[in-house]
């Protein structure tokens, strides 16, 4: 017996030593990449954030688990998740920690006042974004090669929901309020131009504040001139507590607006003011009978991972994810000079529906869902495109 070659008899030294290298073999066969996600994770949507969030984790986790290989190496991928809180600045820092800490892409962010500002540096950087929510037209139309996004954008939701107000609901008279956020106003904007070139007479304008909490100055000179419906361009948060005062001044007109308003958690902000069928938002995208049940599947999947229900853009950050780590995988490489080319000419089947983008990094033949809520609980109206 050779004493001096048994493993039992070797020094801790030396022992170590093999496994160190034994390790350091193993970690040559594994390649990080790091896929950044930004939104507001505190503040009065942080419940969005954590929606997108959530959505890009469960991607990761899925993906992993398959077992992906990218230049001959099995890929690991890990989020670097940093919170914006739904303002600009913040979002121009973090999308700048983002850059240097060299994630190869991103996903965010919600909103698109920070989506907007926050693009030119991961164009600068040559870090392909994934917007899963941010609808501003403004955001494709700078230039950016980088730039992308899976969601419908304003004017596209606009023209729908202004045609769908007086072609379908028969309305006449509307008022339109917004947040005078990027989303908001652009959103408002784009509704009250179809809405007006459909025949219907916008009766008020008012604006308001993504931090306000009492409307009864707008909502009283609103009444007075008895709208048929209020279009809202803004997001829950606001939207549910004027519903709530709507409710407490006899307001009876319907609740317009947009996916900022159609979540999960708007029947808790609205409280008593939601009564049924009094709210008409859209969410992008547009889920045909025979894409429902892989979105029931994912909306299961997602409340047995997290132990909550989806809100609004869980399924959008998902897909985003999802099409980037695909075009990691057809490129063979999660260089982004390498894989952007082919993440842009791709065409990914999601949980939302086919997705597909124009030169602009637009979603093409994009869709919306309508949706009203009866007994507090969220239901389809139509898919409109």
């Amino acid at each position: 017996m050779n004493r001096r070659a048994c493993p039992a008899l070797m020094s801790p030294a030396v022992l170590s030593s093999i496994l160190l290298a034994l390790l350091g073999t193993a970690q040559a066969q594994e390649v990080i990449i790091k896929i950044g996600h930004a939104g507001p994770l505190t503040g009065n949507i942080a419940h969005l954030g954590k929606d997108t969030e959530n959505g890009v984790r469960m991607a990761l986790d899925e993906m992993n688990a398959k077992g992906l290989t990218i230049g001959g190496k099995k890929a690991k991928f890990v989020m670097v998740s940093e919170d914006d809180a739904a303002d600009p600045r913040q979002a121009t820092l973090v999308a700048q920690k983002l850059a240097d800490g060299k994630v190869q892409g991103l996903i965010g962010h919600v909103n698109s006042g920070t989506t907007i500002p926050a693009s030119k540096i991961y164009h600068d950087a040559g870090i392909p974004q994934i917007s899963p929510s941010a609808t501003n037209p403004k955001y494709t139309q700078q230039g950016y090669k980088t730039a992308f996004r899976v969601v419908t954008n304003d004017a596209q939701a606009g023209s729908v929901m202004g045609r769908y107000a007086a072609d379908t609901l028969k309305l006449k008279n509307v008022a339109v309020v917004d947040d005078r956020s990027a989303y908001g106003q652009g959103l408002a904007d784009e509704f009250l131009k179809s809405a007006k070139s459909a025949g219907i007479t916008i009766v008020s304008r008012q604006f308001t504040n993504d931090k306000a909490t009492d409307f009864s100055a707008i909502l009283t000179s609103i009444k007075a001139k008895n709208p048929d419906a209020i279009f809202f361009g803004g997001i829950d948060a606001v939207g549910g507590p004027m519903l709530r005062q709507m409710k407490q001044l006899g307001i009876k007109a319907k609740f317009m607006g947009g996916d900022g308003v159609c979540s999960e958690q708007m029947p808790v902000l609205a409280g008593e003011g939601l009564l049924d069928d009094i709210v008409i938002c859209s969410e992008p995208g547009g889920i045909e009978p025979s894409q429902q049940k892989i979105m029931d599947d994912f909306r299961a999947r997602y409340r047995k991972k997290f132990n909550s229900n989806v809100q609004i853009y869980a399924p959008y950050a998902y897909d985003a994810a999802m099409l980037m780590m695909e075009a990691m995988k057809k490129a063979d490489s999660s260089d982004p000079a390498k894989y952007l080319p082919v993440m842009a000419s791709s065409k990914h089947q999601g949980v939302t529906g086919s997705i597909e983008f124009d030169a602009k990094g637009d979603v093409k033949n994009s869709a919306l869902t309508l949706y009203t809520f009866r007994n507090k609980k969220r239901e389809q109206l139509a898919v409109v495109r």
